[in-house]
Formats: C-alpha cells, sequence, structure tokens
C-alpha cells in the first residue's frame, strides 16, 4: 500500500552482519532508491516472493536502485548464521543481505510478519509499504517511477501472484506435520535440518533445513497429504498456498 504521507524516514541500520557486499549504513542510501524485505528462509511466503527481488536488482540495479533483503529467524534453525549463508548462496541471492538475528530493525519497523517491503524514494522518504505476498506490479511501477525508467514489469512467477486473480483462501498453515485432507495452490513444510521425509508414503530427501515445496496445482485443488518425518527431522510447519478459483 502506498503510505498518505511521505514524511516517513527509514531507520537507521544497528549493527548486524552482512552478506555479499560491506556493512551499509542507511543514510549513505540517501540518493537512491532503496527497496528493504524482511524475510526468513524458513518462511515460505518469502521463497515465493524472493524472485521479484532478485529481478528487480538485476534489472533496475545498475540504474540506482538498491535492493536488500533483511533476515529475520522465525524459527530456531534459522537463528544459525552459517544456515542464512548457505540459503543465501542456495538461493543465488546476489544483493545484499543483513542478518536481524537480535530483531533490532525488524522492531524498528514494527513489523507484523513475513515478509515486509517498504520501498524508499531518494532522501529516504517511504514510497510504498507492503506487507505478505503480491503487489509486485504496484512496487515495480514506482520503482520506474522513482528511477525515471519506465517499460515492461517482469513476468509474474505464477498467475495466482496477479492482485487481480480470483484465488481461493487455502487450508490453515498449522505447526507440525499434516495428516488428512486439504486445499490449496500449494502445499509447503519447514523442518528443522536435512534428513528424509515421507509425502504420501514416498521418501524424500531434502538436503537442507527451512521451506520445502511439496505440492504445487495449476488451480485451488482438494487432495490428501500425509507427511512423516524419518528419523530425527521434525517438520515444524506445514503451510498452504491460495490457488486460482
Amino acid at each position: 500500500m502506498r503510505p498518505q504521507v511521505d514524511s516517513i524516514v527509514a531507520p537507521r541500520f544497528p549493527q548486524m552482519t552482512w552478506i555479499n557486499v560491506a556493512p551499509l549504513r542507511m543514510e549513505k542510501q540517501a540518493t537512491r532508491p532503496v527497496l528493504i524485505e524482511f524475510w526468513d528462509f524458513c518462511r515460505p511466503s518469502s521463497l515465493r516472493t524472493l524472485p521479484y527481488l532478485q529481478a528487480w536488482h538485476e534489472r533496475y540495479g545498475a540504474a540506482g536502485l538498491r535492493v536488500i533483503s533483511v533476515h529475520a529467524p522465525g524459527f530456531e534453525t534459522s537463528r544459525d548464521e552459517d544456515q542464512v549463508r548457505s540459503a543465501v548462496e542456495r538461493l543465488d541471492i546476489r544483493h545484499p543481505v543483513a542478518i536481524d538475528a537480535q530483531f533490532e530493525l525488524w522492531h524498528a519497523y514494527e513489523n507484523q510478519g513475513w515478509p515486509s517491503r517498504y520501498l524508499f524514494a531518494p532522501r529516504m522518504k517511504l514510497a510504498q509499504a507492503w506487507f505478505g505476498e503480491g503487489g509486485y506490479r504496484e512496487t515495480e511501477e514506482i520503482i520506474q517511477e522513482l528511477l525515471g525508467a519506465p517499460g515492461d514489469p517482469v513476468p509474474l512467477v505464477r498467475p495466482s501472484d496477479d492482485d487481480d486473480a480470483p484465488i481461493v483462501i487455502p487450508t490453515a498453515e498449522h505447526a507440525g506435520p499434516h495428516d488428512g485432507p486439504y486445499a490449496a495452490g500449494e502445499a509447503w513444510i519447514v523442518t528443522d535440518r536435512a534428513g528424509t521425509v515421507a509425502i504420501n508414503g514416498e521418501d524424500r530427501e531434502l538436503a537442507h533445513p527451512g521451506a520445502h515445496l511439496l505440492i504445487a496445482h495449476e488451480r485451488h485443488t482438494a487432495d490428501e497429504l500425509t507427511v512423516e518425518p524419518r528419523g530425527d527431522v521434525e517438520v515444524l510447519l506445514t503451510w498452504f498456498a491460495p490457488g486460482l478459483a
């Protein structure tokens, strides 16, 4: 959503660990637009929005846009700095990543969840705030306005990412593994480590902790899902994404 006024100024960065770049200072970014998104590699919604941040970095970085992903851990396993670094490499994130392990910047922004996206105009004035998935077209339009760089938007990753697309609310997320019916566009789990998880009776090797896409449907679909962790793997969360009506 666009803020009602442009007088909201970006908070300063606390002392944080940075990946892909030397430590940044927010006030040193004052001459350019800055896009900040809070994420967690254990949150499926964060992984679903990530391709847009990567595309905007690639498309508009040379024109002046600074994209920054701020990792704030929502699970114990994502508090591990080595795991964050591994996720950044695995996901091929090339723009700056800050690790907000103590939630200092998170609290400065008064975030409510993952992902949360903030686009600042030059002089660090807020141009857009968006909470959750979606708003990709609006964000890119504002980026283009700020840079004076009109053009076609990056392609949508999935049809349901269109804010005007008719979608159906999915089965609610819940802690632990799922066993029974569900209705959704996608089914995800979050695990605390690498290992084996049986999905509807078939073993699947998971090479890392974090969020894993299990099933993707073209449209909102009713089906059955049984998730059975093997050995010492723990399923922390089962999460369902909305699908097209």
